[in-house]
């Protein structure tokens, strides 16, 4: 089969490589370029382990060809973290512990930062909402609930204090 071009921004770096038209781009990021953050769970856009943000919008990257995403920006997990500080996010999956085995963890994480980028202050049932496309095989999910809680909460401390200054 013949390759194809593509030039992608993935977590603030660009990467021109050659690749099928049927690879998926999940494939690509954890087989082409290493970031193993980004899981394989079910390859049928069922379970949300292999959510990326593709220009600022969550996505499953099971659902996308890696040339779809030529000339597009890409976050995975590991782009989230800055200067060594963990994104609010993740600091609340720590802090509340929003995870068990952590095998959905970075697709709920990443859906979790869409939705505050989206709406700062969710209701309850607007982070479910949000993350009912995301399965978690351990647990009942209300850790996971606390967890982006405590993110947006933090968040719009920071925004105060940034406001202030």
């Amino acid at each position: 089969m013949e390759k194809v071009k593509i030039s992608v921004t993935v977590n603030g770096q660009t990467y021109h490589s050659e690749v099928e038209p049927r690879l998926l781009l999940v494939h690509y990021l954890r087989e082409h370029l290493g970031l193993t953050g980004t899981h394989v769970g079910c390859d049928t856009s069922q379970c949300g382990a292999c959510t990326v943000h593709l220009d600022g919008q969550a996505v499953k990257s099971c659902t996308i060809f890696a040339v779809q995403a030529d000339g597009c920006q890409i976050t995975t997990i590991e782009g989230l973290a800055a200067d060594g500080k963990l994104h609010p996010v993740q600091e609340g999956f720590w802090e509340m512990h929003g995870l068990q085995c952590g095998f959905c963890t970075p697709g709920m994480i990443m859906a979790a930062v869409d939705l505050l980028n989206q709406n700062p202050n969710p209701s309850e049932a607007e982070i479910r909402h949000a993350l009912e496309g995301n399965l978690c095989r351990c647990t009942g999910y209300h850790n996971i609930i606390k967890a982006v809680q405590y993110a947006a909460q933090k968040m719009a401390q920071a925004k105060v204090v940034a406001a202030a200054d």
